[in-house]
């Protein structure tokens, strides 16, 4: 699955474009970042309702190529500005996290290893 196929899926939008050719393996949802930093591996997209930098510097830790805001949430420009300069794809979709979630691992991504 590559970036592109992952908008599709959840109906999405792009607010920041980076590669969208970008391969994706594997996904992780979440809220709380230390979480993603504790325990999150090998993940290339990041979904979350969370919308402040610590999201894009969160991704930029884990080399995750992709972040998607659920439920429709938009980050500010200072945000956007962050993910462009790291070359990280943000898009939102209006799914909930849930959803989104079972949308891409029903299409085929994985959430990677166990814990």
């Amino acid at each position: 699955m590559v970036v592109r196929d992952i908008l599709e899926i959840l109906e999405g939008e792009i607010i920041c474009e980076g590669d969208l050719d970008q391969e994706i393996k594997t996904a992780c949802g979440s809220d709380m970042m230390s979480d993603v930093l504790a325990f999150v591996k090998d993940q290339s997209v990041l979904l979350t309702g969370l919308v402040n930098p610590q999201v894009v510097r969160t991704a930029e830790m884990m080399d995750m190529a992709c972040i998607v805001f659920v439920r429709g949430k938009v980050p500010d420009d200072s945000i956007i500005r962050l993910a462009e300069s790291r070359d990280i794809t943000l898009m939102k979709t209006r799914y909930r996290m849930f959803t989104a979630c079972g949308l891409l691992y029903s299409n085929g991504l994985s959430g990677g290893t166990k814990v």
